[in-house]
This record gives structure tokens, sequence and C-alpha cells, in this order.
């Protein structure tokens, strides 16, 4: 199994959180995309995008759990949460398709680029868009970090990776903020 080491800082809070896993995704496809013309790679490439998969699975389902809901609270912009919702629809029928393929189909290789494309596109919008909105309506993502942080440590360990490797599951201390903007909603 591929393991990588997050940033682990400001972790608790969810936007921190998010971007985050945001990097780790990216670099996996990064080491992916080395292993494009390697002959005799196909194990490498399996682990790399059965760990690509788990973990856009996990980050979808607390995004849309969590994060999404107190965003669309938030924010007078319900499209931004509504397109962020169809990318991970999007994203997800990608990942069947490459959970239904081994390495050495023609077509694996290329789905993984379409993948990271849905994937590269999402993250510019969620963090040059819905980020910074939420942001603004100084949601409390302190709290919503640890509201998805345990979610997290769930469904990772319902799917059988507990506290992985080089990921720290605790939350550190969040961004300084000041006092006042720490519960205020819109």
């Amino acid at each position: 199994m591929v393991t990588l080491t997050t940033s682990g800082t400001d972790s608790a809070d969810a936007i921190a959180m998010l971007k985050d896993d945001h990097q780790k995704v990216a670099q996996l496809f990064t080491q992916f995309e080395k292993l494009s013309d390697v002959d005799g790679a196909d194990a490498e490439k399996a682990s790399i995008v059965e760990q690509i998969c788990s973990d856009l699975k996990v980050h979808a389902q607390i995004e849309e759990e969590i994060f999404y809901p107190s965003a669309r609270d938030a924010i007078d912009e319900e499209d931004l949460v509504d397109e962020a919702e169809a990318e991970h629809a999007d994203a997800k029928e990608l990942i069947a398709q490459l959970e239904s393929l081994d390495p050495g189909d023609d077509k694996y290789d290329e789905t993984v680029e379409l993948l990271n494309e849905e994937i590269d596109h999402h993250v510019k919008e969620e963090e040059n868009g819905l980020f910074p909105k939420v942001i603004e309506a100084q949601v409390d993502t302190r709290d919503l970090g640890r509201q998805m942080m345990e979610r997290k440590a769930a469904l990772k360990a319902e799917m059988g990776e507990g506290d992985m490797e080089g990921e720290d599951l605790q939350p550190p201390v969040p961004p300084t903020r000041r006092k006042d903007s720490l519960s205020k909603r819109r």
C-alpha cells in the first residue's frame, strides 16, 4: 500500500483538512504518472490507484455528509455546492470504472488520467470558489474539522484501513482566528 505523509498543518480546520487531502491525492496521481511508461509496474500502479480511489471515496463522503450541508446553509451561492456534488458524481463513476479494470487493460491509464483531470478541476473550483465563500461566511471550520476528522477515522476503520501509516488523524491546532468569529454563521 502507498502511504504519504500529510502536512498535518491545521488539519482540525475543515478547509485545511480538505486541502491536505487534495494535496495527497495530487501526489498520488503524480506517482502514477511517473509509472505510465514503466514496464512491469502494474502491481505498483494498482496499489497507487487503490489508494487514490479509497482516499477519494472517504474525502467525498465527509464533504457530502458534513462540509457541503454546512456550506449550503452558510453561503448564498448554492450553485457552488450543487456543482461540487455533480463533480463528485462524475468522479465516483470514474472510480467505479477503475475498480472494474486491471492495470494491464487498455483503458486503465486513460481512465486514471480522466479521473485526475476531473479531480484537478474539482479542487480548483473548491479552493478558488467554495472555500473562500465558506471562510467569508465565518463558518466554524474548526468544529466542522473535528466532525470530519471523526467521520474520516470511522470510514477508514470501516474500510479496514484504520489509522494509515504516516497519516495523523488527531486534530492539531487550527489556524489563528479572532475569538468572536469562531461561532458566527451567516
